[in-house]
């Protein structure tokens, strides 16, 4: 009988160990005690530093921005099959407030790689709680694009208040021409 009650506190005490083992692992892999938002914080004060110094007007589009997501660095690579990733951080009146993957798959003519940054200015309350309120977010085709012209400044004509969600990709190094985020999928993270 004694051999019995020991074996239960010892499966007991093992359960019990385990359990904890489990949470702890668990927390280190969503990023709990990690210095992964440190990291990506900083990449994208870099990436916004550089758009701001690189294309001024950006700087009054963020202002009239309800939030914007930076996304520092995407890489994309594609033979025939394509793919992109990268992650970033939303930031609303410069505090960051959430962490996101983007992720994205194509098929077509394609070969090579890129890498590259891109901002979306959410320009109105509501596309902002769209974009947070999901379990994940897709651009589509309804994304108007800030251009560049010949010398670096950031089309007006692209910029307007009217629309919902600006993207701004810029920073485009590589072989694949044309970034684009039709069919990116955005998803909340912990770095």
């Amino acid at each position: 009988m004694f051999k019995d009650e020991t074996t239960n506190l010892i499966s007991r005490r093992g359960f019990v160990v385990s359990a904890g083992a489990a949470a702890t692992l668990a927390a280190c892999g969503n990023g709990v005690g990690s210095n992964g938002a440190a990291a990506l914080d900083a990449r994208v004060d870099k990436t916004r530093s550089y758009l701001f110094n690189r294309y001024p007007a950006t700087r009054d589009l963020s202002r009239k921005a309800q939030g914007i997501l930076w996304m520092p660095l995407m890489t994309k690579a594609g033979l025939w099959f394509g793919g992109a990733y990268g992650r970033g951080a939303l930031r609303i009146d410069d505090v960051t407030v959430d962490y996101y993957s983007a992720t994205q798959a194509s098929f077509g003519l394609q070969i090579g790689a890129q890498q590259y940054a891109h901002a979306l200015f959410f320009m109105t309350p509501e596309a902002l709680r769209q974009f947070r309120s999901g379990m994940g977010w897709s651009a589509g085709a309804d994304l108007e694009y800030a251009v560049t012209n010949d010398g670096g400044m950031v089309s007006a004509d692209t910029i307007t208040a009217l629309d919902p969600v600006i993207a701004v990709v810029f920073g485009q190094a590589g072989l694949i021409f044309g970034a684009t985020l039709e069919g990116t999928k955005y998803t909340r993270i912990i770095p």
